[in-house]
């Protein structure tokens, strides 16, 4: 009877709160998990931090095998567990958000020092320039050539810092770059600057003197705006191509907010007092986005993306277009073809509109409409306008079939919860390309969906250090030269082909 006692108790024992055989227990079941990750197949090296997009994924791999227990982290170097604490604690540092920046540190610097050390990269295994130029003369690369070329060139980009000049010493190096967008010829380049105090800065770079061996470029006087955030950016087309800028700003405190036309000759070296002045302001509720319209039958007309309704308006006439929506507007494009306005919503709706229609109550003006499982912060229409690209705050990236209404293509990798962050595609290059909230730059293959290269950011991640990028084969004008230009905190770089 005893013996039999003694038995019972041990079953009790098992699944009591001894952490003993318990602990030992979750660690087979880790060890088992730890062999299962080595069957998979291994990412290429240039793939980046991980499939996923989250560098700090590899420490969730790295530390598989040990047990997880709740409340409590395990550092591999020292070999033992420290327990976690909730938010942000003078006296016990040691909390989630600590380690994960900590994590997201080590592994940005050593793909820094890997970039350095590896110069020439490759996209796919078996692919390199000698061999690309042996399938071309064999025939086999008729339709691709140029594609491949592309993605060997994005391989090699090597990183280095630009010095931007101008005339005003107190403009260069003394904001912070918040956004960067490019005219059509990518001869400027439109700039977006926080400042310390709140508010913000704009002015306009000239690419021209960015050349092979040349990394200067001008920076033309800011114009400020004080109490006032910057939610959105386009160029406009009113008088002749890119001849104006159009922005959408928040009002902040008693401040409102406005949607604002300027000309790109304020932003000049010539004397200030013959500068014209702002073409037109407009005052609107929150708008979390605009677009510009070039089609000749919505002649002069922008968009913005408010809370729950999309306003068109004509700069020339004042005429104004209200359509109600059920979500906020968080992306915009107008089509070329057509007097199409395409719209991503908060909710994860993308319809389109056509602006000549007159919105009337139980009437459907919705033509198109696509939907996404998260908030749409980035659509672009492709050139043939048959498909359109959609990024959205779950970290989908989504090509679809304008004609079908269904999703053919996703590209994984990219990183995002909550930010508004923009998408850049070069349909010339075959190259989608996107940063992430983990500050990491992406590059993708547009035919098949290949990640091709995952930069990391030249600063320490943080939400007010997501870099800005443009990517172009004509850096500067017809005779640019080709790569990437990124700008994070004060600086600016260009990732160059050569």
């Amino acid at each position: 009877m005893r013996r039999h006692y003694g038995r019972g108790k041990e079953k009790r024992g098992w699944s009591g709160p001894k952490h003993g055989p318990r602990r030992h227990r979750r660690s087979r079941h880790g060890n088992r998990a730890g062999s299962l990750e080595q069957e998979e197949p291994q990412t290429p090296v240039n793939a980046g931090p991980s499939s996923s997009g989250d560098p700090s994924s590899s420490s969730s791999t790295q530390n598989s095998v040990v047990a997880e227990l709740p409340g409590f982290y395990y550092d591999s170097e020292k070999n033992r567990y420290f327990r976690l604490l909730p938010g942000h604690n003078n006296y016990n540092p040691l909390t989630k958000e600590s380690i994960q920046c900590k994590v997201m540190e080590c592994k940005r610097l050593r793909l820094l020092e890997e970039e350095e050390k590896q110069k020439k990269k490759t996209t796919r295994a078996g692919l390199n320039s000698s061999v690309l130029l042996q399938k071309r003369q064999l025939g086999l690369l008729s339709s691709s050539y140029c594609r491949l070329v592309h993605e060997l060139k994005v391989n090699c980009m090597q990183r280095r810092k630009i010095e931007i000049h101008s005339p005003d010493s107190s403009v260069a190096g003394t904001n912070n770059f918040k956004i960067i967008v490019a005219d059509v010829a990518c001869e400027r380049i439109f700039t977006v600057n926080d400042v310390e105090h709140g508010g913000c800065k704009y002015g306009i770079i000239n690419l021209s003197g960015l050349g092979k061996e040349s990394l200067t470029v001008e920076m033309y006087d800011n114009l400020y705006f004080t109490n006032r955030k910057v939610n959105s950016v386009c160029w406009a087309s009113l008088t002749h191509p890119d001849s104006h800028v159009l922005l959408c700003l928040m009002g902040i405190a008693e401040t409102p907010g406005c949607a604002s036309l300027l000309p790109a000759s304020l932003f000049s070296s010539t004397n200030p007092g013959d500068r014209p002045g702002m073409l037109c302001s407009f005052k609107i509720s929150t708008a979390w986005s605009c677009a510009w319209c070039l089609n000749p039958q919505a002649d002069n007309c922008f968009s913005t993306g408010l809370t729950r309704r999309v306003l068109v308006t004509n700069v020339v006439t004042g005429h104004r277009q209200t359509f109600g929506t059920s979500s906020d507007v968080l992306a915009q494009q107008f089509a070329r073809q057509t007097p199409v306005l395409y719209n991503g919503c908060r909710s994860g709706e993308i319809f389109s509109i056509d602006v000549r229609q007159r919105n009337r109550k139980g009437q459907s003006w919705k033509a198109i409409r696509l939907f996404h499982g998260s908030a749409v912060t980035s659509i672009h229409l492709m050139e043939a306008e048959h498909y359109l690209m959609a990024a959205d705050m779950a970290g989908k990236i989504k090509l679809w079939d304008l004609r079908t209404t269904k999703c053919v293509k996703q590209y994984h990798g990219h990183h995002n919860e909550y930010a508004i962050l923009p998408l850049h595609v070069n349909e010339e290059e075959g190259l989608l390309t996107a940063v992430g909230q983990d500050c990491y730059t992406r590059i993708w293959s547009l035919h098949d969906t290949h990640l091709l290269r995952t930069i990391p950011s030249p600063h320490p991640s943080s939400k007010d250090a997501i870099p800005s990028v443009v990517f172009s084969s004509r850096l500067g004008g017809r005779r640019g030269v080709p790569g990437l230009l990124m700008a994070v905190k004060q600086d600016l770089y260009h990732f160059s082909y050569i």
